[in-house]
């Protein structure tokens, strides 16, 4: 069966091709002669309890440059759609929040990857935190007091914003760092809410390893190494990707993620793993299917529309 598929998504034409998640999803979708629309969040509208967007239909290729066509817009009910990928990027804020309020409304006639409630429910430094046995040292606050009690007790410490992306913000403390107060400063000018404060893991240098689960189960890893100069593992901040497995510990996390995340409806999600200290859950747009493939592992687009599929029989 053909799946009527929509994708509510960043800009099109700003993404990098060639490790963009979504682009790849959307390529495996095209493959399998899936019908593909496009839509921002800011085309999105709910009137008299019923969703809508302004839509184009889209193509893609794997092409740098030119790896998109759009026709023309229209607009249509959501509830039209077999099929809606949740695919935009943090900023976690009021704007996606009311994006998953909207889409929920289309369940559960039309599948929303991932589940909007449970987005909304889980963000990524938030839901981790049920988890304290596999994580570092973490506190999540803005108070003065607590942060130097923590740093303490634990000497070298991160510091970085609680709805961050992509390493944006993420900075490391040593123990007798004299910029601390000044970056407690800037921090609480920046930004509303808490941030996020744990024991810096020296296993960083090694890599921040990334594992993929679809629909719960082990899919694929990477391990982003950082660059010589900087503390943050992120591709997107010259992490280099490198072909890896999991150790023993890294299956035990997996498998106490796999129920939770089901129950969840959170089908594709990326988990991150320093030194076998389990740091966050990436639920909104996780990343890294593409560099899987590119280094020998699972066609991980493949698997998610095959669970998507097999969702929708």
């Amino acid at each position: 069966m053909a799946l009527n598929v929509a994708v509510q998504m960043d800009p099109i034409e700003r993404i990098n091709i060639r490790g963009d998640s979504t682009f790849a999803l959307l390529l495996e979708a095209q493959a399998r002669g899936y019908p593909l629309s496009y839509y921002t969040p800011d085309r999105l509208a709910l009137r008299d309890g019923k969703v809508s967007a302004t839509v184009q239909p889209l193509s893609v290729r794997d092409q740098a440059g030119d790896h998109y066509t759009l026709g023309e817009p229209q607009h249509l009910a959501l509830a039209a759609f077999d099929v809606v990928l949740l695919r935009q990027d943090p900023p976690f804020d009021l704007n996606y929040i009311t994006s998953t309020h909207m889409l929920e409304r289309i369940q559960p006639g039309t599948l929303v990857v991932n589940d909007p409630a449970h987005v909304r429910n889980a963000p990524e430094k938030i839901f981790v935190t049920e988890f304290p046995d596999l994580m570092p040292p973490t506190l999540v606050t803005r108070d003065l007091d607590a942060i130097k009690a923590f740093r303490a007790e634990h000497g070298d410490i991160v510091m970085k914003p609680l709805y961050g992306k992509g390493g944006e913000a993420v900075f490391r403390l040593q123990r007798e760092d004299l910029n601390f107060g000044s970056l407690y400063d800037l921090f609480a000018a920046t930004f509303r809410e808490p941030w996020v404060v744990q024991k810096f893991l020296p296993a960083v240098r090694e890599g921040d390893k990334r594992i993929i689960l679809v629909d719960g189960e082990f899919a694929g890893a990477i391990n982003r190494v950082p660059a010589p100069d900087d503390l943050r593992s992120n591709m997107v901040r010259g992490g280099i990707p490198k072909a890896t497995g999991l150790t023993a510990r890294e299956r035990e996390i997996c498998a106490r993620l796999a129920e939770p995340l089901r129950q969840r409806g959170l089908l594709f999600v990326g988990i991150d793993v320093i030194g076998g200290f389990l740091t966050e859950i990436n639920v909104t747009s996780p990343t890294g299917i593409r560099a899987v493939k590119n280094f020998g592992g699972a066609d991980i687009a493949a698997l998610i529309w095959d669970k998507i599929a097999a969702m929708r029989k």
